[in-house]
């Protein structure tokens, strides 16, 4: 049987509790932590780390996840709106959030509470990307239920009709479901991630699966960015848009990263 499209209709709101909305990205948001942090307790406790270290650790990273998640969008997205309406920032339930941001914020608390804890940077990164790959699936599942962050218009037969976001001026047509493709891909690299962690027992080079992970990422991140619909109105006519461009230095990092800790492995002979 072949495809003819995909109507999509979902309530982004999972379920009401008298004036309070609990949505699908909520649910998968948090659902995401969640899980990330019961995987982690294991993976601690296998290498004899401190699960009192992991609450530091996860506290780090949920307060940097929606501090920089929410800033990133408001800075990189739509900076002359909130930097002549600060107190708009803080209503984070209105949407607006950025994976580079929280990538940029994660990667600063880290930095701060390693120094706190003694223990290297690079080695809670390596464990924290395993799982954020996983978040991000479950994230990009929660815009899917959303209807936002779609691609363009595509003739492919698994195309989606964004009913809930229908806009006149850009007509009802087939779209590719870019949240699905990132969704997809961040599965894969979880699984890439964690196999490769699984593997080696945890013992591997300090910043290695930091590395992949930002190549990884935000290389298919950059790809799948060419599909998708401008987010915001200055995108309009730019050859790379605000989430590729964000998306370079990250994949360079993650280059350098690599290139750096097999520079220091010794050669053999």
């Amino acid at each position: 049987m072949i495809l003819q499209y995909i109507t999509w209709n979902v309530d982004p709101v999972l379920f009401n509790l008298g004036p309070f909305s609990i949505r699908w990205y909520g649910v998968l948001f948090s659902g995401s932590f969640l899980i990330s942090y019961l995987w982690l307790i294991k993976l601690f406790k296998q290498e004899k780390v401190s699960i009192n270290i992991l609450d530091g650790l996860t506290t780090t990273m949920i307060i940097a996840t929606v501090i920089g998640a929410r800033l990133g969008h408001c800075l990189f997205y739509e900076p002359d709106k909130y930097l002549k309406n600060p107190i708009e920032i803080l209503k984070i339930w209105e949407g607006g959030l950025a994976s580079h941001g929280a990538a940029i914020a994660i990667i600063l608390g880290i930095y701060i509470y390693a120094r706190k804890t003694k223990i290297p940077m690079l080695w809670y990164l390596d464990r924290v990307v395993i799982f954020t790959a996983f978040a991000g699936t479950f994230i990009r599942l929660g815009n899917l239920m959303n209807s936002e962050i779609f691609g363009e218009i595509t003739s492919l037969p698994w195309g989606f009709y964004f009913i809930r976001y229908y806009d006149p001026q850009m007509g009802l047509d087939p779209r590719h479901p870019t949240q699905l493709y990132e969704a997809l891909s961040y599965l894969t690299i979880f699984i890439i991630l964690f196999r490769y962690y699984k593997k080696r027992l945890g013992k591997f080079e300090n910043g290695q699966l930091f590395g992949y992970f930002l190549i990884l990422v935000f290389g298919m991140r950059f790809l799948i960015e060419f599909l998708k619909v401008p987010q915001v109105s200055f995108e309009q006519g730019m050859t790379l848009n605000m989430g590729q461009l964000l998306s370079i230095p990250l994949i360079l990092i993650g280059v350098f990263v690599i290139y750096f800790i097999n520079r220091k492995k010794p050669i053999k002979k």
